[in-house]
C-alpha cells in the first residue's frame, strides 16, 4: 500500500486546442464512455491531477483536462504554486476576488462541456472543479449539457472576508439556473472538502445548502485534532493529494463516492455490478 498520492504522466493523453470566443486552450483527452471535464487545481495539471484523469479513464469515463494555467506533467511546489497564484490573481478570466461575478473562464468551461457531450455516449457531462477551480463547475451546470457537477474544495472568492465565505463563487444568474434545474429536474451537486479547510469555509457550502437543499450533496472529511486518517489542519485537495491507495483512507471513498456520482447520474441507472466497482475502485 503506498503512503503517496497517486502519481502519473501525461502518456496517452491526447492534446487539441479548444477555442470559444476567441478563448483557447490546450485540452488533455483520453478514455472512452460517457464525458467528465476534469478542472485542475493550483498550479496546474500535475502529475497527481492525472492520477485523478487516469483514475476516472480507468472507471469508464472520456476524460477532458483544459491547461487552463501552468505547465501541464509538472510537479506542485511552493514557488511553482505562489507563481501561479500570483498570476490569476491579476487575471480578468478568473476574478479571484469578486463575489457573486460572472467569471468569463465559465463561459469557456460550458462550451467544452457542450463539445464533449456532443462527441460522448449519454445524455450529459459530468464536470469536476478542485480549488481554484471548483466554483467553475458550478457554473458549468447553468448549461443543460452538464448533468454532474462536483465542487471540490472550491476556493474562489478567496475568503478573506465574511462575505467571501458565503460566496459560492459563480453570478446570481448562474446560480439562479443551477437551483432552477435541481428543482425542475432534479440537478444534483456533489460538494466536498476537509472540515478544518481554511481556503473552502464551512459558510460556503452551508449558503449553498441553503440556496440548492437537498439537491446539494456533501462529504466532508475530518481534518480535525486527531482525526483517525491523520490529516493535517491544513488538508485541502480530497480527490488528489490526500488519497491514498486503501479503503480506510476517507479520502479514497471520497474518491469512489465521486465515480459512483458520475455513474448514477451519466448513466441513469446504476447496477449492482457498479456500485461494487465504485465502491472498491
Amino acid at each position: 500500500m503506498s503512503e503517496s498520492a497517486p502519481r502519473a504522466d501525461l502518456t496517452g493523453w491526447r492534446r487539441a486546442a479548444f477555442t470559444d470566443a476567441e478563448v483557447t486552450h490546450d485540452v488533455y483527452e483520453k478514455g472512452h464512455g460517457p464525458g467528465v471535464v476534469l478542472l485542475s487545481e493550483i498550479p496546474g495539471i500535475t502529475p497527481q491531477v492525472l492520477a485523478l484523469g487516469d483514475h476516472l479513464v480507468e472507471q469508464g469515463f472520456t476524460v477532458a483536462i483544459p491547461s487552463l494555467f501552468g505547465t501541464p506533467g509538472r510537479s506542485a511546489s511552493p514557488g511553482y504554486a505562489i507563481g501561479t497564484v500570483a498570476r490569476l490573481c491579476i487575471s480578468a478570466e478568473f476574478r479571484a476576488f469578486a463575489t457573486k461575478a460572472r467569471r468569463p473562464i465559465a463561459d469557456y468551461v460550458r462550451a467544452l462541456a457542450r463539445d464533449l457531450n456532443a462527441r460522448t455516449p449519454g445524455s450529459g457531462v459530468g464536470v469536476i472543479g478542485m480549488c481554484f477551480t471548483g466554483g467553475f463547475a458550478l457554473a458549468a451546470a447553468a448549461d443543460e449539457s452538464v448533468i454532474a457537477p462536483v465542487l471540490s474544495q472550491p476556493a474562489l472568492p478567496f475568503p478573506t472576508s465574511r462575505a467571501r465565505r458565503r460566496d459560492a463563487g459563480v453570478s446570481a444568474g448562474e446560480l439562479a439556473a443551477v437551483a432552477d434545474r435541481v428543482a425542475g429536474s432534479g440537478l444534483c451537486v456533489l460538494g466536498l472538502r476537509f472540515s478544518h479547510d481554511r481556503g473552502c469555509p464551512g459558510d460556503r457550502f452551508a449558503a449553498l445548502r441553503a440556496r440548492l437543499g437537498d439537491g446539494f450533496e456533501v462529504i466532508e472529511l475530518n481534518s480535525g485534532p486527531g482525526n483517525p486518517d491523520g490529516f493535517s489542519k491544513n488538508a485541502h485537495s480530497v480527490l488528489t493529494a490526500e488519497v491514498r491507495e486503501r479503503a480506510e483512507n476517507s479520502a479514497f471513498a471520497a474518491r469512489a463516492r465521486v465515480v459512483q456520482f458520475l455513474r448514477e447520474r451519466l448513466a441513469g441507472h446504476e447496477s449492482s455490478g457498479d456500485r461494487a466497482a465504485a465502491e472498491n475502485s
